[in-house]
């Protein structure tokens, strides 16, 4: 989750601090996002099929290769900051949600992998982590909670990762979504239309890791003659702004959003 030669933190309590891809071949993975959203790649020393995504000197985002028997598929997972990931798992069970790998040590911290009550995947760490933040510098803009139920899944991740008890984060309840605020910017958001019975990857409960490029069109048109296909039904609403959702060519969705001038 971190690299020895960049500035280090430790994040707020709940709040994310990560996004990373599992890939089923790292190169292929590495040539379409660096073609598409222009990144370079470094190494990691969490390990050697570990790539951070860098764009203009900042950490983006994470590609590791996906190993036998760890999952089969290529989804954009956020990761976020808690004190005990010990005690995060246990919250998670406890709520009938799923831990399905860890908690268990990596590098300086300690990483969990799990599936929310709908199914939707997310990662918790425990440990210090790459200055990063959504919507700062070239980090994503922002992720997207999309949910079956989306004020029980409000309650759910609220308990999970402790949002109430931290001063710094504020939740604000919408008609139709929920937004979750760090210091008064917008870091996530909870809405719904995910159909947990849907045979389609993008209409499931998942996270949305949104991508701010400067002209969406045009990296949609670069992404297509890199590999990458629209997802029909197209998913068309935004947050905010004007949005694409694709998929990669292993099949993991991400969106393209509009860079906010």
């Amino acid at each position: 989750m971190s690299g020895s030669d960049e500035r280090q933190c430790v994040p707020v309590q709940g709040v994310p601090c990560w996004v990373n891809l599992m890939v089923a071949d790292l190169d292929v993975a590495r040539a379409f996002y660096g073609e598409v959203l222009g990144w370079r790649f470094r190494s990691s020393s969490l390990d050697d099929q570990f790539l951070v995504a860098m764009a203009g000197g900042d950490p983006v985002a994470g590609l590791a290769a996906r190993r036998p028997g760890l999952t089969t598929a290529s989804v954009w997972t956020p990761y976020f900051a808690v004190r005990d990931a010990d005690a995060t798992a246990a919250r998670i069970r406890e709520r009938g949600a799923t831990v399905a790998v860890g908690p268990m040590a990596v590098g300086d911290g300690r990483v969990g992998l799990a599936a929310d009550r709908d199914g939707a995947t997310f990662g918790f760490w425990e440990g210090y982590t790459l200055a990063w933040s959504p919507g700062e510098g070239r980090a994503p803009t922002r992720l997207d909670l999309q949910t079956r139920d989306v004020f029980d899944a409000a309650v759910f991740y609220g308990e999970v990762l402790g949002w109430a008890t931290e001063q710094d984060i504020d939740i604000e309840h919408r008609n139709d979504h929920v937004l979750v605020k760090l210091r008064g910017r917008v870091i996530l958001s909870l809405r719904g239309g995910g159909v947990q019975t849907s045979p389609l990857a993008h209409l499931r409960p998942r996270w949305l890791v949104n991508f701010a490029v400067e002209d969406v069109e045009r990296a949609v048109s670069a992404a297509m003659r890199a590999g990458a296909s629209r997802p029909q039904p197209s998913t068309t609403w935004a947050a905010k702004g004007f949005s694409r959702t694709l998929q990669d060519p292993d099949g993991g969705l991400f969106t393209l959003a509009h860079q906010e001038s």
